[in-house]
């Protein structure tokens, strides 16, 4: 016999906790229940590639909220994957072939770490790094002082760059980029991004497009368009893609690259079937457009949105994405639209910091900062209000 709940979420992460938090906050009624394929409670990932990769924190910090909270906001955590969904019956099967029905869906399975097309990316030695088990596997891999190789000039892979670092690996970084994450940040930015990671004694190997990754005595070669790099553990950082599986074979949802496009209150175009999180394309009240982000306090905001909308309150998304990154001893601050802009305006600050400002069309669309918490907070203002550009 299949179970009936007035809020099912599909997604152990922060958005699906985020979701039925606020679902209970709003006066929301009825059993509610987490299906969790990770079989743990929900946990924060950012400090998987600082923080814990480190050494500097435990495993035990990482929960969002303790087991205790499940009970006292009448919440079931279920142990499983969704392998089903048929919208029509409002049901979902999972793997050991249980059946839940649900009065409201959210579906927060977040995404996924993506592999490079090459020969060797599938290599069971070759790593990603996106949930604990990934963590654990990496670090019983890495021992106490092997050498990595990180693939991929994003904020992942500068963060886990530096923090291998920090634990005494000798660490080269492999990226098609002319500099660190140069595409979203600009030149200027990009070029202290790479002077942090030199400073640490990361090996910068830039301009590189990775062709395969070969097993050798011993280790592995990274073999790439501008020559070899050899180490003992690989890391790939060369992305994520939203997990929507679920939702592709759904009647009445058609993905967007891959994710699941919803209005501002997170609904899809499938009756009682939200999303929220990596997972999603939302609407942004504020940006006029859809947005797809993949920003952590993003993904507890849109979970809120998801939540309270599922108990018949009024919520949208309108906040401005943002998050924080820190590489090695340093933290950067960015909030923006993330789709783009065509200026930017570096200013340097006394001490080492300095602000980033990004236009689009004449209107501010990002601010980037180190050591300058004021900008940040008064750029998240004006990119939300369109400021002009001056």
């Amino acid at each position: 016999m299949s179970e009936r709940l007035s809020l099912l979420v599909i997604g152990g992460g922060p958005a699906g906790l985020s979701a039925a938090r606020s679902y209970r906050d709003a006066g929301g009624q009825g059993p509610v229940a987490i299906v969790a394929d990770e079989h743990r409670m929900p946990y924060q990932r950012p400090p998987l590639t600082k923080e814990l990769l480190r050494g500097d924190s435990t495993e035990e910090d990482l929960p969002i909220e303790h087991e205790s909270w499940l009970a006292e906001h009448e919440v079931s955590l279920i142990s499983g994957r969704a392998v089903a969904l048929d919208a029509d019956a409002h049901s979902v099967v999972l793997s050991g072939g249980r059946e839940l029905r649900y009065d409201q869906l959210v579906l927060a399975t977040g995404a996924e770490p993506t592999r490079l097309p090459v020969d060797g990316a599938d290599d069971p030695a070759v790593r990603v790094l996106r949930t604990l088990d990934h963590l654990r596997e990496l670090q019983h891999r890495l021992g106490r002082g092997e050498s990595a190789i990180v693939i991929g000039s994003g904020f992942i892979g500068c963060e886990v760059a530096a923090s291998l670092r920090m634990r005494g690996h000798r660490v080269q970084l492999v990226s098609d980029e002319t500099a660190p994450n140069v595409a979203r940040l600009g030149d200027e930015a990009a070029a202290v991004l790479t002077r942090w990671l030199q400073t640490d004694d990361v090996s910068l190997h830039l301009s590189m497009a990775v062709e395969r990754i070969e097993r050798v005595s011993g280790g592995f070669e990274v073999i790439a368009d501008g020559g070899r790099v050899s180490g003992d553990v690989v890391i790939m950082a060369t992305g994520v893609a939203p997990r929507g599986e679920l939702a592709a074979a759904t009647s009445g949802i058609e993905l967007a690259d891959g994710a699941i496009p919803v209005s501002a209150d997170m609904r899809s175009a499938t009756a009682d079937v939200l999303a929220a999180g990596d997972v999603c394309r939302a609407e942004n009240v504020a940006a006029g457009r859809p947005l797809r982000v993949e920003h952590w306090g993003d993904a507890l905001a849109q979970g809120e949105v998801a939540g309270t909308t599922a108990a018949g309150k009024q919520a949208v998304w309108d906040k401005v994405p943002g998050f924080w990154s820190t590489i090695g001893s340093r933290t950067l601050k960015y909030a923006a639209w993330g789709d783009g802009f065509d200026q930017a305006r570096f200013e340097p600050h006394a001490g080492g910091g300095f602000t980033v400002w990004y236009a689009r069309d004449g209107r501010v669309v990002g601010v980037l900062t180190h050591e300058a918490d004021g900008d940040y907070e008064r750029g998240s203002e004006l990119i939300k209000r369109g400021a002009s550009w001056s």
